[in-house]
């Protein structure tokens, strides 16, 4: 018997383009109630990281699939196929890479290996959706002589910098900025963004010494978490009227429209300016995921809603009010492929009052403490309004704290 055990060194959340590391160590227990212990032999262990493609079939046309070449690899039990048995398409792997070829383990001993692959920067990020789903795995074959192989898969997340992938062939995701001859410049998941060729200039820590993969691994990691910040600190005042067919309603204020996944939706509603009393209001932080129409299973087939925080709140005679939404950790920042787009909106819904302000309420009494009371019918009118907004990923070291995902797997061959 023999252990096999995978661990992530900085958890199971990474950014297109960083380097994936993870430590796989093969044991041979030591068992206190064996009489007899004995040498275990492997003839070979390979890993891959491969992402996996599930579409709906209620949802998703896709095109028929040359399945041939896994049929083949499929008889043949001596193959590494890192998605055998797993449904779906294989839309993107990367070269497998042998760990070792015949290990003997005596009792007690452990031989530990390091698996390092830079993630591909063209693939879509990770996603479970409604009609689609992006799944990655770093799968770990290994075999002993004579036996089928044993697969340990461990699944992981990839957030995408920049919104725009496709499956084949890799998409250019928008023009890359110019740049100075003095700049590295990440490409196709990061080509937008760049920095200093000058050590001098980047983040570093004089008493450690590092190699240099893993060097510009971190600097892509600062320099991605740094552009992230920047990009959603930037503050503008964005003033929106409310109104329907018979008048204002008030105002809408929000700073921002741009976001982290993480960060909260702050905005502030104005009802003192309103010709139109407004009774209630709700607002619900969305995305909204749509199929390229080439894709869909029906023409005009409508887009799927999934509501991530809601705010609902009554306010009738409120001159001000607002809200805070947070956007999960755990949800998909927007992003695009040939298949499927993922956006993000506000998505607003207002009660109105149907009369003027002045019979909304009616007089209790008529003794020197004066009640008003609420009328028992009123008519209403109501309206919806979208507001998009953009979301984007965070340090992926943040969104690790809340992954389903564990850091360490292991199987028993």
């Amino acid at each position: 018997m023999i252990e096999v055990l995978a661990k992530l060194g900085r958890g199971p959340v990474f950014l297109a383009g960083e380097v994936l590391e993870c430590v796989i160590t093969f044991t041979n227990p030591l068992s206190a109630s064996s009489t007899s212990a004995s040498s275990e032999m492997l003839a070979w262990a390979s890993a891959q990281i491969h992402c996996q493609f599930h579409a709906s079939e209620n949802r998703v046309a896709l095109p028929p699939s040359d399945g041939s070449k896994h049929d083949v690899q499929a008889e043949n039990e001596t193959v590494f196929v890192p998605n055998r048995g797993e449904r779906g398409q294989c839309i993107l792997s990367t070269p497998p890479k042998i760990l070792f070829c015949d290990l003997r383990l005596d009792p007690g001993e452990s031989k530990s290996y390091s698996y390092c692959e830079t993630l591909p920067v063209d693939g879509p990020p990770s996603f479970r959706g409604q009609s689609v789903k992006y799944v990655y795995k770093l799968t770990i074959g290994c075999q002993r002589v004579n036996s089928p192989i044993k697969l340990l898969r461990v699944p992981f997340r990839v957030l995408v910098m920049h919104g725009e992938a496709t499956h084949c062939p890799p998409c250019a995701a928008g023009q890359a900025a110019s740049c100075p001859a003095d700049t590295l410049t990440f490409s196709p998941g990061l080509k937008d963004y760049q920095f200093p060729q000058d050590e001098a200039v980047a983040p570093s820590n004089p008493f450690l010494e590092e190699e240099e993969g893993l060097k510009k691994d971190s600097r892509l990691a600062d320099l991605a978490t740094e552009l992230l910040m920047v990009a959603t600190s930037r503050r503008s005042l964005h003033l929106y009227n409310i109104s329907n067919t018979r008048g204002k309603v008030g105002t809408f204020c929000i700073f921002k429209t741009v976001y982290k996944i993480g960060e909260d939706v702050i905005g502030t509603f104005n009802f003192s300016e309103g010709d139109i009393p407004c009774l209630q209001f709700s607002v619900s932080l969305q995305t909204e995921e749509s199929i390229q129409e080439e894709f869909q299973r029906r023409r005009g087939q409508p887009v799927s809603f999934t509501t991530h925080a809601r705010h609902q709140e009554s306010c009738l005679h409120t001159a001000q009010s607002s809200f805070s939404l947070p956007i999960p950790l755990s949800s998909t920042p927007g992003f695009t492929t040939n298949i499927v787009s993922l956006k993000w909106r506000l998505h607003f819904e207002f009660v109105t009052s149907g009369e003027s302000a002045g019979t909304c309420l009616v007089r209790g009494s008529q003794s020197e403490a004066v009640t008003w009371t609420g009328v028992e019918q009123m008519e209403v009118d109501t309206f919806s309004w979208d507001l998009p907004i953009k979301v984007l990923p965070t340090n992926p070291i943040l969104a690790s704290y809340v992954s389903q995902f564990s850091s360490t797997n292991s199987i028993t061959i």
